[in-house]
């Protein structure tokens, strides 16, 4: 087992515990403060505990066992706790297998899973954005309950894309510029076209486009196909009513 420390339980992302699950560890065990103890204001720990449920429900739904996956709260001085906790979910994952293999499925797929998994991780952080920060102080049946198979199944049925109207787009580059991860295709004088492979779907683009052109729309369903590129010169409004 390696051990990696961090200064708070609510430091541990989603996308590192896929990144674990991606290198092919077996399983991932974080180790908590208890609810209601720590030492920042932000009390991570409830947001270590809702990733964790929420994972798990993610985990379930592209078929690997959520039970490779466990957060376990203690404090500092108990040793002792630490030890059993992690014995025990090591014995837990040895009966569980290999990753994949226990599943029944080949770890070529298991990381093709993962990785559709990891362009939908902000998409899941936006539409849980609110049960991601509840608190529940010891009632492990309430947070249990947090998210259901079906909800998650719903969302990943359900996934919204953000799309450019070529009919709108006036070729600003306000978009382009603050896209995060440079998922904007982008020339002057062209229509933008957002690649829907790299785009994360955090909103940005949605949020910055000059409000006199709402080129950006949020939609659920197939992303309408882009223009040619003999189609992507802009036309400005000024001129093009000028011209009628």
């Amino acid at each position: 087992m390696r051990i990696i420390r961090v200064m708070c339980s609510g430091r541990v992302d989603m996308g590192f515990v896929l990144r674990a699950f991606e290198n092919g560890l077996d399983g991932v065990f974080i180790g908590a403060c208890h609810l209601g103890e720590c030492n920042y204001i932000t009390h991570g720990n409830y947001q270590a505990q809702n990733m964790v449920l929420l994972f798990r429900r993610i985990m379930e739904h592209i078929g690997l066992n959520p039970e490779r996956l466990r957060i376990n709260f203690m404090s500092a001085a108990e040793g002792s706790v630490f030890a059993e906790s992690v014995n025990e979910f090591v014995k837990t994952v040895k009966g569980l297998g290999p990753l994949g293999k226990g599943e029944g499925i080949d770890l070529a797929d298991v990381r093709t899973r993962l990785a559709e998994v990891k362009k939908l991780i902000p998409y899941f952080k936006i539409v849980n954005r609110e049960k991601l920060t509840t608190r529940f102080d010891g009632d492990h049946a309430a947070a249990e309950r947090l998210f259901t198979k079906e909800e998650i199944d719903k969302q990943f049925a359900e996934v919204f894309s953000y799309w450019i109207d070529p009919e709108k787009c006036q070729a600003c580059m306000t978009c382009a510029r603050r896209c995060p991860v440079d998922a904007i295709i982008s020339e002057k004088q062209k229509i933008h076209i957002i690649d829907q492979d790299k785009c994360v779907r955090c909103g940005t683009c949605f949020e910055v486009c000059p409000p006199k052109f709402r080129a950006i729309s949020k939609i659920t369903g197939p992303v309408p196909p882009p223009p040619p590129e003999d189609k992507r010169a802009v036309v400005r409004k000024g001129k093009e009513e000028a011209a009628g």
